[in-house]
């Protein structure tokens, strides 16, 4: 019952702050996080499970129970977590907890609407990393939404309402042709799926029980094959995770987000939201359609090279401190498309574990940028310098998580690239496998010219800024999250295994079931663009 008490408490917590006066919120709400986060730590103690939730591999902290009959289908409350979703899970409530705490300065106004909102919005998050039947994770899916449009739309910059609705927009009609094409799947699997948990869906799509369907189109009735039913719920399914992660073209609602989200709400977005999407990903598409990620490898790829190419680019030529650290986002996310698509252990497992990397690192930058801004009142690069004799402590913790971004040995971005870097050189499933590595690889060297030249304008030099603000350190409260995720960037850079381990046992299954070997079906999907329409 570990993941009801995350829930329950959560959600209970969330309702007593939005309820309790002003003056007390931001405290108590920082308080009452901390049950969840002593939850996942006592969790922690006790984890044991091997291979993957949805390809029959052991749950850990399991909880399977029938709600009721819906049509031929059972639809369950079923929740655990493995390897792949128990880190996220972790990084969720460690996240939140922080932020939280940094949210103590910047926030004055309806401050237990807010924080209220943010615990509503970890509740979400934990029932997205621990559900197991496909219902109840698209309930929570989809309710993530809520509060983020509304600390968005609520407590953001002057462009505020135009970021918030550009960010629902995106993220529901990402959502919509996701639904589409996993419906989809469920038709085709008819009577031989009989409850729509996530691992009977993906264990009979291993099998190969996928039937044919008939849809109506243009008055007739079109039969639709296996293997090209396959391979266009594979496209929804992308597409519609795509736009969370975000990977280019659909990365255009990212910036505008995180420009106008209050710092905190920017730590969360980068930290945990953005993640959603890959996580999605991995458990849908390379685990449900190994075969279809096989025979697209190419494409996804160039996607993932792509995003982390043109992303790195893009924060190059940007003059915003929080516009450059979003659109590196971008490109960090385009190396968990190019692991994951590498059918690798390495590849896969690196790519996870470049979530968490990429969770800690973003959100370490996101709070250096609102300290600054904090106290500048500005995020623009040229109208300040010499910032670092004002605000010490600030002005290196910003320079040792662009460092970790960077990819300096012994921080968790060095550990996380090197294993993407190592298991996309030796796939079988990209084509040429050592180029597309040498492409990504480049982004780094883009990355290390936007935070140099960033850090060096903005930190060092004679101190200049053209208002007449008071510049001095940082309040504790401030800088101590910064120091905690300092401390774990380094932790899991110098000893990987503390959650690469777990990463490992669950991505062991999913390379075994990809690779050049991989494929399910009676034919190839791609190859059904040319044949697999039949009247």
């Amino acid at each position: 019952m570990f993941v009801e008490f995350l829930l329950v408490a959560t959600f209970l917590s969330a309702l007593v702050v939005l309820a309790a006066p002003d003056r007390y919120a931001g405290k108590l709400a920082t308080a009452l996080s901390l049950l969840p986060l002593a939850g996942v730590v006592v969790m922690w103690t006790q984890y044991d499970a091997s291979g993957n939730a949805l390809t029959g591999g052991e749950i850990a902290f399991e909880t399977r129970e029938t709600w009721f009959e819906f049509g031929p289908y059972t639809l369950q409350w079923y929740v655990g977590v493995d390897g792949v979703s128990f880190p996220l899970l972790a990084l969720t409530v460690v996240l939140v907890t922080l932020a939280l705490v940094s949210s103590w300065t910047p926030i004055d106004e309806r401050e237990s609407q807010f924080y209220g909102l943010v615990l509503l919005l970890e509740t979400a998050l934990i029932g997205v990393f621990t559900a197991l039947d496909f219902f109840v994770w698209f309930v929570f899916w989809e309710f993530v939404l809520i509060p983020m449009y509304v600390l968005i739309a609520g407590w953001g910059g002057p462009r505020r309402k135009y970021a918030a609705i550009k960010f629902l927009v995106y993220t529901n009609l990402g959502s919509l042709v996701m639904f589409t094409g996993l419906f989809a799947l469920v038709l085709g699997l008819g009577d031989s799926l009989t409850a729509l948990s996530l691992p009977e869906i993906s264990q009979q799509l291993l099998a190969g029980n996928l039937d044919s369907i008939d849809v109506g189109l243009l008055g007739e009735t079109v039969t639709v094959d296996p293997a090209a039913l396959e391979l266009g719920a594979f496209v929804l399914l992308f597409l519609g995770f795509a736009v969370k992660v975000p990977v280019v073209p659909f990365h255009t609602w990212l910036p505008d987000a995180h420009v106008e989200a209050p710092t905190p709400v920017s730590v969360i977005l980068a930290g945990v939201l953005l993640k959603m999407g890959t996580y999605a990903l991995l458990r849908f598409n390379f685990t449900m359609l190994p075969g279809v990620a096989e025979d697209l490898a190419a494409p996804i790829a160039a996607i993932g090279v792509i995003s982390v190419v043109y992303g790195a680019m893009l924060a190059l030529a940007q003059q915003d401190l929080k516009r450059i650290v979003a659109y590196s986002s971008i490109s960090s996310m385009g190396y968990v498309v190019v692991g994951l698509v590498a059918f690798t252990a390495h590849g896969m497992g690196g790519a996870t574990f470049q979530m968490i990397s990429h969770g800690l690192i973003s959100a370490l930058l996101f709070m250096a940028v609102g300290v600054v801004y904090n106290a500048t009142h500005t995020r623009m690069v040229g109208d300040m310098a010499g910032l670092a004799d004002r605000m010490p402590y600030t002005a290196w913790i910003f320079i040792a998580g662009a460092f970790g971004y960077m990819g300096l040995p012994l921080m968790s971005g060095f550990a996380a690239e090197v294993l993407v870097f190592i298991g996309a050189f030796d796939s079988a499933t990209i084509p040429a496998a050592p180029l597309v590595t040498a492409l990504a690889m480049f982004g780094i060297v883009i990355v290390a010219g936007y935070l140099l030249w960033g850090i060096q304008r903005s930190l060092f030099g004679g101190f200049g800024l053209e208002t007449d603000y008071d510049i001095g350190r940082a309040p504790a409260h401030d800088i101590a999250p910064m120091l905690v995720l300092l401390a774990l960037i380094v932790v899991l850079g110098v000893n990987p295994d503390i959650v690469y381990e777990a990463i490992q046992n669950a991505v062991s299954p999913l390379v075994e079931n990809g690779g050049v070997s991989s494929g399910s079906g009676t034919q190839s999907a791609v190859g059904a663009l040319t044949g697999g329409w039949v009247r």
